[in-house]
């Protein structure tokens, strides 16, 4: 113990058996093993980077079983441990270190969250990261923070903020890891959720008793029995429970104007950033999306993507994309026309090639669903004429604008452009052009889907009755069948006699007589009905939203069948020819790839090779594997090479260097009739006795 780096291998051995022992023992004997821990403590923190690999591997096992007998509490534990994990130059100490501190807070917070051991830790890593900006040890305090994230063990506005300051710092390795965090950690933690999910739901209790009650019973099986028996009890205690509700780490952040202004200002407008392009564009994507969720404003953000505009530029569909994200209803539609127009200008035109050109339109309608008031009308023209283009991929992308633009803004369209339904939009007013700012008034989602299904079943009960199928003034549906079924809290001092009909505002009159009695109501509605009244037109869909959403209250029956209708409408935006709307019920959220904008085809040709030999590789599966293809004879002719047979002579003549054979063609050219006449009779001759040798008959 005084002097653990000069020991002999076999003291080493019997040392490590020592702690060994003192560790499982220590419980059962407190007082003499008092300063155990803090000896091992000091030992690890003095000379862990000479000691034995196994003597400090056991030293850190002795420490965390120390640790669940009770002994050491997780604070100093910690504190012990994380240093070292940030100082160690040993690469499996530093593996083994944080797969211990992970361990250990995931146990310490497997029943209830320990929320003095929570702060405490959170704020050891975030003083890492604000003591050195420029180290690279703070890599530790992402790691961790994101693992923690991932498991769903840190879920505040606390690790956020960790998270917030990785990305500020002066280490690439540590801003990488901070802005990865904010791009996939919530990615992340979604899929890590559906696994556990799945894993869950995989098991079946009742088949896992009917193969041990058919089989051998082993202790293996019974076991298996067991650890079904309590997951399936852990899922039905869940389900009592309150879901967690678990925001995305965009929306967590307490300043997001400031924070993206700083990334902006620090990684990407500042000359001596060290970041490379490709994390260039990752900070991008970062900015590009707290802009766009949170509906920020940084002008000098829209003219730092015009030197990146270009076809020639590397990932290039990155930066159209982050520009697509950065863009929203707030911002000004004098920033984006130029951005819009460059576009237009380097990617859509007759001499570029197809890929390039419906990736700007894609891009365009992309910006153009976010604030539709950057494009012009005469370059909205210009694009839809690319419908008549004769690559699918262009056509399918100015479509795409197209159909935007009649339903966004169907009046800068020409009249032949807008369609059916866009036409008469304009034409009735439903359709009225957007200025800046404006705002959709907030509502049910889905209302107008049940108005209309309670229209369609008040004309077909009507039709069933016998009578017309318009409705007649002042009939209303019935509303008590709404609430069959429905257990409602009544109060006892309410009367069971129904709704109680009170008075509407315009049925007051406020009079001077001294009687201060009303009018009689009879004869005011003999008045009304002799007004002759003009017929109404027909009110705009938001109206008779509005109306159904303020003129009665919507039974639990309205309400089921409110979400059966939402997830109709949402099936029939997957499937059949409203498949192309699934662009605008994507989730603020989610962040728009590269992908979307390179649409079908993609921008080098390497991705259609690569799908091409994926399709190849698929359709080989499951065959039997077969060698290049060659004709007949040249598989004999390899059969015959293969036992060592010879080949003929006029193979041989065949395969000789053509100047060994021009001698001899010159003198054939020169030979007399009679001469040739005597060599075709010797062939001939020779051949009669089969060759020079004369084998026939032999």
């Amino acid at each position: 113990m005084e002097a653990p780096t000069s020991a002999s291998a076999d003291g080493v051995a019997s040392f490590r058996d020592f702690i060994d022992l003192i560790a499982h023992v220590a419980d059962c004997y407190p007082d003499l093993t008092s300063t155990f821990a803090d000896d091992l403590a000091n030992i690890l923190t003095s000379h862990h980077a000479s000691l034995e690999p196994e003597l400090r591997e056991k030293i850190v096992g002795s420490l965390v079983l120390l640790r669940k007998k009770g002994i050491v509490d997780s604070s100093a534990l910690l504190h012990t441990l994380f240093p070292i994990l940030t100082k160690t130059p040993s690469k499996s100490l530093r593996a083994l270190l944080f797969d211990k501190i992970l361990s250990d807070l995931r146990s310490s917070n497997s029943k209830t969250t320990n929320h003095k051991l929570k702060r405490t830790i959170q704020t050891v890593l975030f003083n890492l990261l604000t003591a050195d900006r420029s180290s690279s040890k703070g890599i530790w305090a992402v790691k961790l923070t994101r693992e923690l994230w991932k498991r769903q063990m840190w879920t505040g506005a606390k690790a956020v903020e960790i998270m917030k300051e990785a990305s500020m710092a002066d280490n690439d390795k540590v801003v990488m890891g901070g802005v990865r965090f904010f791009l996939g950690g919530d990615k992340e933690r979604e899929e890590l959720e559906d696994d556990s999910s799945d894993e869950e739901a995989a098991v079946d209790i009742g088949k896992v008793k009917h193969q041990i009650g058919i089989n051998k019973k082993t202790k293996k099986k019974s076991r298996a029995l067991e650890k079904a028996v309590a997951t399936v009890k852990k899922k039905e205690r869940q389900k009592g429970q309150p879901h967690m509700l678990n925001f995305s780490a965009l929306h967590l952040l307490h300043d997001p104007q400031g924070f993206a202004e700083e990334l902006f200002s620090k990684h990407l407008q500042n000359s001596k950033s060290k970041l490379n392009l490709e994390q260039k564009l990752l900070v991008l994507q970062l900015v590009s999306r707290l802009v766009g969720l949170h509906k920020l404003t940084i002008i000098s953000l829209y003219s730092y993507f015009l030197k990146y505009l270009t076809p020639r530029q590397p990932s290039v569909t990155s930066f159209l994309a982050s520009l697509a994200q950065a863009t929203h209803n707030l911002v000004p539609p004098d920033v984006l026309e130029p951005l819009v127009q460059k576009i237009a200008n380097e990617f859509i035109s007759e001499a570029v090639a197809s890929q390039v050109a419906s990736a700007g339109l894609n891009a365009i309608r992309e910006i153009c669903a976010r604030q539709p008031m950057a494009m012009s009308d005469t370059l909205l023209q210009d694009l839809v004429m690319y419908r008549k283009s004769k690559d699918k991929s262009v056509v399918m992308a100015a479509k795409g604008l197209l159909g935007l633009y009649r339903e966004v803004g169907a009046e800068m369209l020409k009249k032949r452009d807008r369609g059916k339904k866009a036409a008469m939009g304009v034409q009735s007013g439903e359709q009225k052009e957007r200025r800046f700012g404006e705002e959709e008034a907030g509502g049910i989602e889905g209302l107008e889907l049940l108005e209309q299904w309670k229209e369609e079943e008040r004309k077909r009960k009507r039709e069933e009755a016998g009578l017309s199928g318009d409705e007649g003034p002042g009939e209303e549906e019935d509303d008590d069948e709404g609430w069959s079924g429905w257990e409602v809290d009544e109060d006892a001092s309410e009367s069971s006699e129904g709704w109680i009909n009170v008075e509407s505002d315009d049925e007051i009159d406020i009079s001077d007589d001294e009687d201060g009695k009303p009018p009689d109501k009879k004869a005011r509605i003999v008045d009304d009905a002799d007004v002759p009244t003009e017929p109404t037109a027909v009110a705009p869909k938001e109206a008779r939203t509005s109306n159904l959403a303020t003129s009665r209250i919507l039974t639990p029956a309205d309400l089921a069948k409110l979400q059966e209708l939402r997830l109709q409408a949402e099936l029939s935006t997957q499937t059949g020819t409203k498949k192309r709307k699934q662009q605008e019920n994507r989730h603020p959220d989610d962040p728009l790839t590269a992908e979307t904008i390179a649409g079908p085809s993609a921008l080098s040709h390497h991705a259609a090779l690569s799908a091409k030999e994926a399709k190849l590789a698929v359709a080989a599966e499951g065959k039997p594997e077969r060698g290049e293809h060659r004709s007949k004879q040249a598989r004999r002719q390899e059969a015959k090479n293969a036992v060592g047979k010879s080949s003929t002579n006029a193979e041989k003549a065949r395969r000789k260097n053509f100047l060994m054979t021009l001698g001899k063609a010159k003198g054939k050219q020169k030979r007399s009739l009679s001469e040739a006449g005597r060599v075709l009779r010797g062939h001939v001759e020779r051949r009669k006795r089969g060759g020079k040798r004369g084998n026939v008959g032999h």
